[in-house]
């Protein structure tokens, strides 16, 4: 069946809605990583595969989806593509999760403020989208801006630039797979490649400094459980997104997370942010407000061009 305009301009609309959604889920999300207290990375990130895994199986099984997921799993090619985003996804959340509760979550946020940067630069990379001179000004102020804050902390800031490149390339490669693997079937085999390690991981754990798990309350328990969901919803939602937009329209709408990260670092959690560090993000801001008036300028232009009649 062609695609029309109407049908083109409601995938675009549904996948901003799905965009929005799973980046102001992920915002909020050190707050839920605060409350499992005092439960370790590690540990945390070895419950969310398994719930995941879990949490995905169910809606499977509820939606009769188990004839897709086996015509994905019979194609050995998009099976490796799908372990490769599991070990930037793996990469993104372990990181994530060891700065969340290590008191980095201003860092956490630099990193998802630069992504967008590098979710541009990746498509031009990767699939060959071209940069406008504008966008080209707002990478290189944004490598810059990371220039200024790594001089300052004194040491690389691997936190930041990790998230960045692992949960940037783990889009691109959503995008790559997006019309032949649908959101949940992705989801639970990059789940299910990384349950080895997680178990692996929890084994560990345990056997070092010992699991939380049914040892600090009910609470802990429940929020522990729940983590699989809390995390596995916005990935579904961000996937649905990537199969809907542009790489670029994603790096646009990606500064709803860091910026709720941002405040909750600076104003709740009440980390440093000395004056160089503010110049620093002062640059990723402008970048991003660069980027933002591209896309703005670029959509008008798209909308002034009259499709031709067929």
């Amino acid at each position: 069946m062609t695609s029309t305009p109407a049908t083109a301009h409601g995938a675009t609309r549904s996948g901003i809605v799905f965009a929005v959604a799973a980046y102001l889920l992920w915002g909020f999300l050190p707050v839920y990583f605060l409350l499992l207290a005092p439960t370790g990375a590690f540990e945390i990130v070895g419950w969310r595969i398994v719930f995941s895994l879990l949490f995905c199986a169910l809606l499977v099984t509820v939606t009769r989806s188990w004839p897709a997921l086996i015509a994905i799993v019979r194609q050995p090619r998009l099976l490796g593509t799908m372990a490769l985003a599991a070990v930037f996804i793996y990469v993104n959340w372990q990181v994530f999760v060891y700065g969340t509760i290590s008191g980095h979550v201003i860092e956490t946020s630099l990193g998802y403020f630069i992504n967008p940067i590098v979710t541009v630069l990746l498509g031009v990379i990767f699939l060959r989208e071209r940069l406008r001179p504008l966008q080209w000004t707002a990478v290189g102020i944004s490598a810059i801006a990371v220039l200024v804050i790594a001089v300052n902390y004194g040491a690389f800031p691997w936190i930041a630039l990790s998230l960045a490149f692992s949960f940037g390339l783990y889009g691109l490669i959503k995008k790559r797979v997006g019309p032949r693997v649908d959101a949940l079937s992705g989801l639970i085999l990059e789940t299910a490649w990384l349950t080895p390690v997680a178990v692996a991981q929890l084994l560990i754990v345990g056997a070092t400094a010992g699991l939380t798990f049914g040892m600090a309350g009910t609470a802990n328990v429940l929020l522990l459980i729940g983590v699989g969901v809390a995390t596995a919803i916005p990935l579904l939602l961000f996937a649905a997104a990537s199969r809907r937009l542009p790489l670029v329209t994603i790096g646009f709408v990606q500064y709803l997370t860091p910026l709720l990260q941002f405040v909750l670092g600076a104003a709740l959690l009440h980390e440093e942010i000395t004056t160089v560090r503010w110049v620093g993000f002062a640059l990723v801001w402008f970048a991003l407000a660069l980027l933002s008036v591209d896309l703005v300028r670029a959509g008008r232009s798209a909308r002034r061009v009259v499709p031709p009649l067929v």
